[in-house]
């Protein structure tokens, strides 16, 4: 908890007021062809299809792992998510080993 800081309440709007690094007024003037070239061109890699899986993914279980130190620090350094980062890691591991 902060230090003595007022509880305040504020509207969705007013949260939002100068957090999106969004340009809307140029979003909200392209074409959908022009949003489906930026699509093709800047965010989906070459033969992103082949690596679409589909169903459902596996059942997460909790668990407890003790990690190297630094290990840990960098996964947390690369921001929120870092358990999903890991757990992926792991998975590509056992999918090479399994291919092999």
């Amino acid at each position: 908890m902060s230090k003595n800081r007022p509880i305040t309440r504020k509207s969705g709007a007013e949260m939002a007021k100068g957090l999106s690094l969004s340009d809307w007024d140029a979003a909200g003037g392209l074409t959908h062809a022009d949003v489906e070239r930026l699509v093709d061109d800047e965010l989906m890699p070459a033969g992103w299809q082949a690596t679409v899986v589909l169903g459902l993914p596996p059942r997460k279980e909790a668990v407890s792992v003790r990690l190297d130190t630094d290990v840990l620090a960098w996964f947390r350094a690369q921001g929120p998510g870092y358990q999903t980062r890991i757990n992926a890691v792991l998975r590509g591991f056992v999918d090479a080993k399994q291919k092999a």
